[in-house]
């Protein structure tokens, strides 16, 4: 699924657009995994570590820039502003929020949010809902090309 979501979002990052993509679930249910599979089939190269305590890993494929901010240990709304996550998320490029609850109130609304269930130890059900009309157009073409199943 994650190189489904890459084809469709890359046409509009490399011109320059912005996407934000919530991932929810609880931990271990495949945020991070999922991100990971993400930035490699959008051209990430090299290691792909989970931001959980720098809150923000920055990340440049061909053509776009990339940011996967984790806030699961986020509990300071001033390092918002310190961080400069507020620039950061005006700017073009892709960010990817897991966690997204503990900045509730900070963040832009995000295009698309992704729940992760775990089903067992190797499949996840993800629900996908829309925030934005891009965010809709997105999954409307996922579900043009074919939802994976199984």
């Amino acid at each position: 699924m994650a190189g489904q979501w890459a084809d469709i979002l890359k046409p509009s990052l490399q011109d320059g657009e912005s996407a934000i993509i919530e991932l929810r679930g609880t931990l271990g249910a495949g945020k991070t995994t999922f991100t990971r599979h993400l930035l490699r089939a959008l051209g990430v190269e090299g290691r792909i570590k989970s931001p959980s305590y720098a809150v923000v890993e920055p990340h440049e494929a061909p053509g776009m820039a990339i940011w996967h901010f984790d806030f699961y240990r986020f509990n300071d709304p001033q390092e918002w502003e310190d961080a400069g996550f507020r620039d950061l998320f005006a700017s073009a490029g892709l960010k990817l929020v897991e966690w997204p609850d503990k900045a509730a109130g900070l963040l832009p609304m995000a295009d698309l949010l992704l729940t992760l269930t775990p089903v067992d130890e190797d499949r996840r059900q993800v629900r996908v809902e829309t925030g934005t009309a891009q965010g809709a157009q997105w999954l409307s073409r996922l579900i043009q090309e074919g939802l994976p199943h199984g």
